[in-house]
């Protein structure tokens, strides 16, 4: 499987014919230099020794070797010297006073193996430092320090003496280095009245840096500026290292920090990838993201949007700098424009020609002659399978999944880029989250079994191929999925018998992967430190996977529709009988598992189909789809055809708000109410949209509420939930009517239309039901809204609580109490309209605590057709019927 892009046979054979000329000379030096860093490097301190006597470029480069594998560090060395300029290093003030040692070794190490990194550096902290001495107070404005003529004075002797002492320090490590205080930066007053002697850089002289580098010494800046005339302007750092790189577009742009990264601002944890193409907008929303930290994720991204797409943003430690530099895994914070990835499961609409490319390019199976592409399409075409990747096709992926079976990563081939600027890591973690198991195999000997191993929960060996998988926890179960894939060919048959390394077990090689920034940041990863009282419901394990029928009664409308697009694809469920009066005799559209035609059920019918008189046997489950107040009579009959029967009528989920609030009836909301009465009920109502949503915003505050304020929820709704009215058929005979919105966007004329101010059904509903749960009355006041969008509900809670709490708590209250449940996602921000049509579950975000710690509010959103009718539907029959919850919706 190859993961790497080809190797650049003239930067190969240079690396080869230099390391050739000096084993001999550099092996004995090599022994001593890795016991001296102790075969680890985890910091710039642990090789200083070897450093500062070292001139032999391999065996620096050796040292290197225990970081990553050989083949990841020499491609690194490769991919930094070709390029015209390798990186843009800016360095806070504060690691000059604290770091300088670990900083000089750093860079000297990169010096000695051919890379010179364009360093600047600021000095605000010895700054303040002086001028408070002589009684100078800094001003800011806006962030910006505001530089009068005396705190210029003292900036340029502290810059000065700064920039002295690194290049002075990194001289007496043997490495040239050039001091650069000066004339590198042209710049223009920024406001001259508001901000003082501070500069706006119009223009970047390379020359100075050129020289230095022409000459091998390491050039030093400052980020002072001069005007055209002369005048020196004081500019901020990170500023400065942004237009330097403009100018240079390096590889690498690197910010070197005490703390070694960006943080979450909630769950404090790091934050090792942010992808702008695909995460800024939604990481700008959160609420932690705010003053610094927006400025410098905004100043990133115009930073990178001016710079080729290969090039990058580091934010790191010191002691981490060759890691960053030098391994896939990296440290700290990686920051790059990225692409949008995709899947598919088509390999025309992904682009034959492009896949083909890519695989005669990057694979090395098709490169070698040992297979064709048209062979390996061929073979991937007869199962299942998806596609991933991103938009220039720097990473794809193949993964085959038949149905039943564990899936196989068949192929994961990628460019230089794709390594680069870590995609390979992307699209592994869109797979991971796709595929809960997975089985991939590579040769023993492949360069980048480190990369293997660190995924993988196990693996094993056999006739020089490696297998590995995860998601398998029992090695039994291993040796049982391994028969099955070398008995259908799906693996080579090379494997059996195992030994199978146990997961967990010790492992050769090892590097870390990079996460993804908003999973790594997202609440539903943190530890549960919060619970409430409230008694949940947990999923129920399937116990059947035998076929069932089911009879919709009243097909017409959105939510049939929904229904019927479910069913088309559920793995247990088909249709037996669909009842229309206006539609009966023509074919049902959208159902393709069988050919079924409406037919008009009356009343009478339905009796009859029950008790087995009519012309098929009866379903196993009926939909009634009616509209309120009609469903009584249909429900009597299948009461009254299932009369006798040993095993009861068949089960009935009705979608009206008839039996919403009847005794004998189990309410049919899985993620807050037993699911095992619904397991045991013959007869399930289904709740409201709104009703629903409501629920699902109030039961995890239920412990906290203040019962003599009850809470409110405002929700507005997409048009469909108005429901349809049947237009004029068209000229053909037996055409179906066209099916049109009671309410249209046209009639809404753009804007938002409140209605049913007071009493409506679903406030009662929900009141109803959250009392029972609470085992107390619980008070809902709601008002509903309808707006000129088609599906989604998006609906606010404004809670008084009956003691002071924070975000953080109610927070936490929300995860303890959806833990385990898979259609509810909690998420920092505001669920949008876009985030929730069309999707099976609940969002819930946006949580707010109001400065008094007493009032909380908190936003909703699911699809009023899907969670609040279709979905919803399907979960209660799934679980009435044995099946698992989520069979044919996820």
């Amino acid at each position: 499987m190859a993961l790497l892009a080809r190797r650049s046979a003239a930067a190969a054979g240079a690396l080869a014919r230099a390391a050739a000329a000096r084993r001999g000379a550099a092996l004995p030096r090599v022994a001593a230099a890795a016991s001296a860093a102790g075969q680890q490097l985890p910091s710039a301190r642990a090789f200083s020794s070897a450093v500062e006597n070292m001139s032999d470029r391999e065996t620096i480069t050796r040292l290197l070797y225990s970081l990553a594998s050989r083949k990841e560090v020499e491609r690194y060395l490769r991919i930094f010297s070709a390029a015209n300029k390798f990186a843009v290093i800016k360095v806070g003030g504060a690691i000059l006073t604290h770091q300088l040692e670990e900083l000089a070794l750093s860079l000297s190490f990169l010096h000695r193996v051919g890379l010179y990194p364009i360093v600047l550096h600021g000095a605000g902290p010895q700054l303040n430092e002086i001028l408070e001495r002589e009684g100078v107070v800094p001003d800011y404005e806006d962030g910006i320090r505001i530089t009068d003529a005396r705190t210029l004075r003292v900036a340029r002797q502290v810059f000065l003496e700064e920039n002295m002492r690194l290049v002075e320090k990194l001289e007496s490590l043997g490495s040239r280095a050039r001091p650069i205080p000066l004339g590198t930066f042209t710049a223009s007053y920024l406001d001259r009245e508001k901000y003082g002697l501070v500069g706006k850089i119009e223009k970047v002289d390379k020359e100075p840096i050129e020289s230095a580098i022409r000459n091998g010494c390491l050039p030093i800046l400052t980020s002072l500026a001069e005007t055209e005339d002369g005048q020196i302007l004081n500019v901020n750092a990170d500023v400065a290292a942004s237009e330097l790189a403009k100018v240079l577009e390096p590889l690498k742009i690197v910010y070197l920090n005490e703390k070694g990264g960006l943080f979450h601002g909630n769950t404090k944890e790091l934050l090792e990838t942010i992808n702008l193409d695909e995460e800024y907008d939604d990481l700008m929303k959160q609420e932690w993201v705010k003053f610094g930290t927006k400025l410098k994720l905004r100043e990133m991204k115009e930073l990178l949007d001016h710079l080729p797409r290969a090039s990058s943003v580091a934010i790191i430690s010191v002691d981490q700098l060759q890691k960053e530099l030098f391994t896939d895994s990296g440290a700290g914070t990686l920051i790059r424009r990225g692409y949008k990835l995709y899947k598919s499961s088509s390999i025309e609409d992904v682009g034959a020609e492009r896949l083909r490319n890519a695989l005669k390019e990057n694979d090395e199976e098709i490169r070698d002659g040992r297979k064709s592409v048209a062979q390996f399409f061929s073979e991937l075409s007869k199962q299942p399978y998806t596609i991933y990747g991103d938009e220039p096709f720097d990473v794809v992926a193949f993964v085959s999944r038949p149905e039943g079976e564990v899936p196989i990563l068949s192929k994961l081939v990628s460019t230089r880029n794709g390594v680069l600027n870590s995609v390979t890591d992307n699209v592994w973690n869109q797979i991971r989250k796709d595929h809960k198991r997975l089985v991939w195999t590579a040769r023993s000997d492949d360069e980048n079994r480190a990369w293997h191993y660190e995924r993988a929960d196990g693996s094993f060996s056999r006739n020089g191929r490696s297998l590995f998988y995860y998601g398998i926890q029992d090695v039994t179960e291993v040796e049982k999925v391994v028969r099955s894939l070398e008995e259908k060919s799906r693996i080579e048959r090379a494997y059996l018998p195992l030994n199978a390394a146990k997961p967990g077990a010790p492992r050769a090689f090892s590097t870390s992967a990079r996460r993804p920034a908003l999973r790594a940041a997202s609440p539903m990863g943190t530890a549960r430190g919060y619970a409430t009282a409230v008694e949940r419901s947990v999923p129920l394990p399937s116990t059947n996977s035998d076929k069932k029928r089911v009879a919709l009664i009243g097909a017409r409308g959105y939510t049939g529709q929904a229904l019927v697009s479910i069913l088309n694809t559920h793995p247990h469920l088909e249709l037996s009988h669909v009842s229309s009066r206006e539609l009966a005799g023509t074919r049902l559209a959208g159902y393709d598992k069988s050919e079924v035609l409406y037919s008009n059920i009356g009343v009478e019918q339905l009796r009859r189909l029950e008790e087995g008189k009519g012309d098929s046997a009866p379903p196993d489950a009926y939909i009634m789809a009616l509209p309120n107040g009609v469903c009584k009579p249909f429900v009597e009959a299948v009461q009254q055809g299932g009369k006798g029967k040993s095993e009861g009528h068949g089960r009935i989920v009705d979608l009206s708000a008839d039996y919403r609030f009847e005794e004998g009836w189990t309410y049919g909301l899985p993620e807050l109410y037993s699911r095992q009465a619904i397991r045991d009920a013959r007869l399930i109502s289904n709740p409201g949209c709104y009703a629903t949503s409501i629920q699902a915003l109030i039961a995890p505050l239920l412990p906290f509420l203040d019962g003599a304020r009850p809470p409110t929820v405002f929700g507005v709704s997409g048009y469909s939930g108005a429901g349809t009215k049947a237009g004029q058929s068209g000229s053909t005979p037996g055409s179906q009517p066209v099916t049109v919105p009671k309410i249209s966007a046209e009639d809404l004329a753009g804007g938002v239309r409140p209605y049913a101010l007071t009493d409506h059904i679903h406030e009662r509903e929900a009141a109803r039901h959250l009392s029972r749960l609470a085992g107390s009355d619980v008070g809902v006041a709601f008002v509903p809204a309808v707006a000129p969008w088609f599906q989604g509900i998006i609906s606010t809670l404004s809670a008084p609580l009956k003691q002071k709490m924070t975000a953080k708590q109610v927070r936490e209250a929300y995860e303890a109490f959806y833990e385990g449940q898979q259609l509810v996602e909690l998420g920092p921000n505001v669920p949008e309209v876009k985030d929730i049509a069309l999707q099976h579950g609940i969002k819930i975000g946006g949580i707010q605590v109001h400065s008094g710690g007493e009032r909380v509010v908190v936003v909703g959103g699911l699809d009023n057709l899907l969670k609040g009718a279709a979905t919803q539907c399907i979960q209660n029959l799934n679980i009435a019927l044995g099946y698992d919850e989520l069979a044919g919706i996820a």
